[in-house]
């Protein structure tokens, strides 16, 4: 009997495994299999069986910073960059209400973000950003003084939940300007990645410190781009915020955030940005 239950705690321990390991390759899950789906539609695009996977509040953005609405991704469904991602990485978050899947193949990256709205999950965010051949410059923007978005921003929190974030996030951008990593750490999750146009690579949270710390260093100011528009979707203990942001110099970014509550804190889990290539540079 000892033997068996030994057995039996093993295989137990084996399905597990297994089980975790489906769900970093897509896994069972509804929300995954919605997103397959889609991605699917989307390769061929079925504008039919797309509609049926878009939230009302959708929005793509592909890798030219162009954002478009449901009803234009409906009537005109865009060319997805990586076909049906038979050649792609992925990565699956569960927030809970909020899933959000990241794939990559090369210089190109997607991000999509999956809402529990009732029983079903619907797709709200698509954004796609290709990143630069080589890396460019990280030694700052040139500004000192951060307003926007560090002390004001032109946006009004809906909730209490949507004011926490706002106020994380300001103290997150006081801490890009100072070059303070210890005081932008504490508001960013430990599984924190950013991709952007900007970069060569996703920079995660160990990368951030580093660049910080060498910007401290060069004294170089870097107040961070300021907020033009924003929008905030509450899911409990998730929030997607969706922004556009003008640089003091160049074209003006989409940027597309998870923010989680864990412990009782807001902190940055995801920041995809893209720049918007058809607006004139500043």
């Amino acid at each position: 009997m000892k033997r068996f239950s030994r057995f039996a705690v093993v295989v137990l321990w084996c399905g597990l495994l297994v089980a975790k390991a489906a769900w970093a390759e897509g896994g069972d899950t509804a929300a995954a299999q919605a997103d397959h789906a889609f991605v699917q539609a989307a390769a061929k695009q079925d504008s039919e069986e797309i509609g049926k996977l878009l939230d009302a509040d959708f929005t793509w953005t592909n890798a030219a910073g162009k954002t478009i609405t449901r009803a234009e991704v409906v009537g005109s469904v865009p060319t997805s960059p990586m076909g049906d991602e038979s050649a792609a990485k992925t990565e699956h978050r569960d927030y809970g209400q909020v899933v959000a899947i990241m794939s990559a193949r090369e210089k190109i990256h997607v991000l999509r973000v999956w809402v529990k709205r009732g029983t079903n999950w619907r797709l709200l965010v698509y954004h796609e950003v290709s990143q630069a051949e080589t890396a460019q410059s990280s030694t700052g923007t040139g500004v000192a003084d951060c307003q926007n978005p560090c002390k004001t921003v032109p946006f009004q929190p809906k909730n209490e939940s949507e004011q926490a974030v706002l106020a994380s996030w300001q103290a997150l951008e006081t801490g890009v300007t100072n070059h303070d990593a210890s005081g932008w750490s504490p508001h960013v999750d430990e599984s924190f990645v950013t991709v952007s146009s900007s970069s060569d690579h996703p920079v995660f949270k160990p990368d951030r410190i580093a660049t910080l710390n060498l910007q401290k260093q060069t004294g170089y100011p870097s107040a961070p781009a300021p907020l033009v528009s924003a929008q905030m979707f509450d899911f409990g203990t998730t929030i997607v915020m969706t922004c556009l942001h003008q640089p003091y110099h160049g074209k003006p970014i989409h940027v597309s955030r998870v923010w989680v509550k864990k412990n009782g804190q807001w902190l940055m889990a995801i920041s995809f940005q893209t720049t918007i290539q058809r607006e004139p540079a500043k």
